[in-house]
C-alpha cells in the first residue's frame, strides 16, 4: 500500500527532521534502514553523524546501478524494466526491500536524477524519496534545482522528513 503524498508547505530547518526522526525511533526501541541511489551514502552519513545511531541504524546499501537495486534492495527486476530505476514504484520498492532485507523497522529510499544532464528522458532534479514501515509505504516526488550537491542534499532532507512523518503517524495509530 504505496501512496506519493506531496511536500509539506512547511519546511523543517535542516537537521530538524533527522533530530525528530531518530528521536521517534529510539524512544520505541526500533530501527531503521536506508537504500540511496542518487545520494550514495549522504542519508546513512548523516544518521551515523549523531553519537548513538547504532542503538537504531541497522545499515544501508548504495544501489546506485539499477541492477543492484534488485539484487541488493529486493526491487523487483519486472519492475525496473517496466518503469525504471527513476519513478515512484521503484522508490517504494526499495524502502520496502531495505526493510525487509535489513530488518528494520523502517526503509528509507532515495532514487533519482542528479544532473547536470537528464537520464533517460527524466529531467535533472527529478527525485523519489520513500520511507516504509509496517504495513505502509510513503513516496514524495521532489523537483530540484541547483548543481549535483544541492540536488543530493534536498534530497537528504525530503527523506529524513518523510520518514520522520510517517514514523509520527504510525506511532499515532491504536496499537502501536
Amino acid at each position: 500500500m504505496s501512496q506519493e503524498t506531496p511536500s509539506p508547505t512547511g519546511e523543517d530547518a535542516p537537521g530538524t527532521a533527522l533530530q525528530r526522526l531518530v528521536e521517534l525511533v529510539k524512544n520505541r526501541g526500533e530501527t531503521l534502514a536506508t537504500a540511496e541511489s542518487l545520494t550514495g551514502g549522504l542519508v546513512g552519513a548523516a544518521l551515523t553523524d549523531i553519537p548513538g545511531i547504532s542503538a537504531i541504524y541497522r545499515g544501508g546499501v548504495i544501489v546506485y546501478a539499477t541492477d543492484l537495486k534488485a539484487t541488493l534492495a529486493g526491487v523487483p527486476t519486472d519492475l525496473l524494466v517496466e518503469v525504471g530505476p527513476v519513478h515512484s514504484d521503484t522508490a517504494a520498492a526499495l524502502a520496502a526491500g531495505v526493510r525487509e532485507r535489513l530488518g528494520a523497522t523502517y526503509g528509507l529510499a532515495t532514487t533519482g536524477v542528479a544532473g547536470p544532464d537528464p537520464q533517460d528522458g527524466i529531467e535533472a532534479g527529478t527525485v523519489f524519496v520513500a520511507a516504509a514501515g509496517p504495513g505502509v509505504v510513503k513516496v514524495r516526488k521532489l523537483s530540484l534545482s541547483g548543481d549535483r550537491a544541492t540536488v543530493r542534499r534536498g534530497s537528504v532532507e525530503a527523506v529524513l522528513g518523510l520518514a520522520a512523518e510517517l514514523v509520527a503517524e504510525d506511532l499515532a495509530q491504536p496499537g502501536r
